[in-house]
This record gives structure tokens, sequence and C-alpha cells, in this order.
């Protein structure tokens, strides 16, 4: 079996054959998780969820700093033309469940 490690293929340092990010690792670690506790809930190895931390120590100015502007893009939410599409296809979807309703019934 090989090591865990962390990829970065250009969208941000993951666990090697995951598309779990170091900054959801990141994530549970400030909210005061523990290893297993990560590992279990991503069902990952504490080994892969290790790799992270170490990787999280190591890169740690560029990892925070990301996680920052990660956390100030959240806070800001989606602009509002994009909002307006996410409304519009639920719009969509509502219909047409409601229209399968109907047509069983």
């Amino acid at each position: 079996m090989t090591e865990p490690r962390i990829v970065d293929r250009g969208d941000g340092p993951k666990i090697a054959g995951t598309r779990i990010t170091v900054y959801t690792v990141l994530d549970y670690l400030r909210a005061g998780r523990t290893q297993d506790w990560i590992a279990a809930m991503l069902n990952l190895s504490s080994q892969q969820v290790q790799a992270a931390i170490d990787y999280i120590h190591a890169h740690s100015d560029v990892v925070n700093a990301e996680y920052e502007r990660i956390l100030a893009r959240i806070q800001t939410g989606n602009p509002p033309h994009v909002e307006a599409l996410l409304r519009a296809n639920r719009d969509k979807v509502k219909a047409h469940l409601s229209h399968q309703h109907a047509a069983s019934n």
C-alpha cells in the first residue's frame, strides 16, 4: 500500500484518490474534531487525514490564507444573477414534480 499523499492539479490541494480538499479537513480541525472523527465522517483512513494535517502544518501560511478567502467568498453568497438562475431551476423542478405527482394520481 502506498503512503497517502496530497496532490494539487491546479484546483487546490486534495487527498490523493479523493475529491476532498485539505480545506475540508481544516474546517473540521478548527471545529475541534479529532482525526478519527474526521476520517469516519469523510470515509477516509486515519493516514489520509494525517497526510492532510501534515500538509496543512507544512504549508500553514498559504493554506490558512486561502481558507480565509474561501470563508469570505461563502459569506458574500452568490451574485444576484446566479441566485436568479438557481431560483428558476428550483421552480422548474417543483413544476416537474408537481406534474409527475398529478399524473400518477
